[in-house]
């Protein structure tokens, strides 16, 4: 089949949940059909279009800035026009010119939508089926958000988001032929959006390559805690500041010389302020975060807002790191607390989770061990996008 790959970000290097989705999913399909992929790209990134270059038929690009100045005139837009700022903030003339021009020369089979910026733009390509990639439920996403926050204009902001986002989205699926979402929760969100059943629904988890995504040797004396996630992403930066001020105050009181490490990219000032501060270190991006999984006891995923899969938990999984997790953290993942990670949603349990983990290494390694069994076998891309050739059979 000619399927046109339409991709927010451009699917490599797998260095983000997002990039890492898209990214076997674009490995399964290329292997079986005729890929063209168009993306949005940030900066120079010629070296991995030529990656890319590799495992597609063709590659198109097309250059995107953000900046506050442009961010507010979007926001603007979007009070004039009541549409959602993500969408419109994404909406660009010179993508439609190229979408319409590729499928003027070239009939493809299917347009893929990955994440539903791109939804806007699949619908102009005539004659073929449509397939929108949500990896997430947004609206439910931005909901959740907005009911962990006080009164005050943030909130307010974001319950006119979710509301905006769920008339879009709901609108959005029932124009498409075949939607994929990446858990059942995921499905139900979207289909009370459309309001009506979407039967043409496939639930494909997100997927991860347990071969790339190798067994980490911890060290015998790992006990550092870990979290690592792109730092300006709200639920994070409101998870991360939970555990700081709820629950780590409960794990350093019997561990005074713990260090906390919170990597990821572009943390923002309210959580730099901590660095420094009770053993946290605040690394902001790392390009090869080996060093920090052989030192952690045990990676934390204190999210309280947010919808679809975690990436972090998957790789995590397949790494063979000992996890705590809330309930909503792990959610749309087949784990099983006691077994493969722990699960804990209170502030005193999440820490006596954190707690055992750092005390009974033993029990700690068994959960790794029983992690990246079931990443190998549930979420290996391998396995979990066999489901794609419903649509692409």
């Amino acid at each position: 089949m000619k399927i046109l790959l339409l991709t927010q970000v451009l699917p490599y290097p797998l260095d983000s949940g997002p990039k890492i989705k898209t990214g076997n999913v674009l490995k399964y399909l290329a292997q079986q059909h005729d890929v063209t992929l168009v993306s949005f790209v940030r900066g120079n990134q010629s070296a991995e279009v030529r990656h890319l270059e590799q495992v597609c038929s063709a590659v198109h690009t097309v250059p995107i800035e953000r900046n506050k100045i442009r961010d507010a005139w979007y926001m603007g837009l979007s009070f004039l026009s009541n549409q959602p700022f993500l969408m419109i903030r994404d909406d660009r003339g010179e993508m439609r010119r190229l979408v319409d021009r590729l499928a003027a020369e070239t009939v493809f089979d299917v347009v893929h939508a990955d994440q539903h910026n791109m939804g806007q733009y699949a619908r102009r390509v005539k004659n073929a089926r449509k397939v929108l990639d949500a990896h997430n439920a947004l609206w439910i996403l931005f909901k959740r958000l907005a009911d962990t926050m006080p009164m005050g204009p943030k909130k307010i902001l974001l319950n006119r988001d979710w509301r905006l986002l769920k008339k879009y989205e709901g609108k959005l699926c029932r124009e498409f032929d075949h939607i994929i979402a990446v858990s059942q929760e995921d499905r139900v969100a979207l289909e009370e959006a459309a309001r009506q059943p979407l039967e043409d629904t496939l639930i494909i988890p997100i997927a991860i390559d347990t071969d790339e995504v190798a067994f980490v040797e911890r060290e015998p004396e790992a006990n550092h805690i870990l979290h690592i996630g792109t730092m300006y992403w709200p639920p994070n930066i409101d998870g991360i500041l939970w555990f700081i001020r709820e629950v780590y105050p409960y794990i350093r009181a019997e561990y005074p010389n713990l260090t906390f490490d919170v990597v990821g990219s572009r943390p923002p000032q309210e959580i730099l302020d901590y660095n420094g501060q009770d053993g946290i270190n605040v690394t902001g991006y790392v390009e090869d975060p080996t060093p920090y999984y052989e030192q952690t006891g045990m990676m934390v995923i204190p999210l309280r807002a947010g919808g679809g899969m975690r990436v972090k938990i998957l790789n995590a999984l397949s790494q063979g790191l000992p996890m705590v997790s809330t309930t909503l953290g792990a959610e749309g993942i087949v784990i099983e607390s006691g077994k493969n990670i722990l699960i804990a949603d209170e502030p005193k349990a999440f820490a006596e989770a954190t707690l055992k983990l750092l005390k009974d290494r033993q029990f700690a390694d068994e959960l790794g061990r029983n992690g990246r069994k079931l990443a190998q076998e549930v979420y290996d891309y391998r396995v979990a996008c066999q489901a794609l050739d419903k649509i692409y059979g």
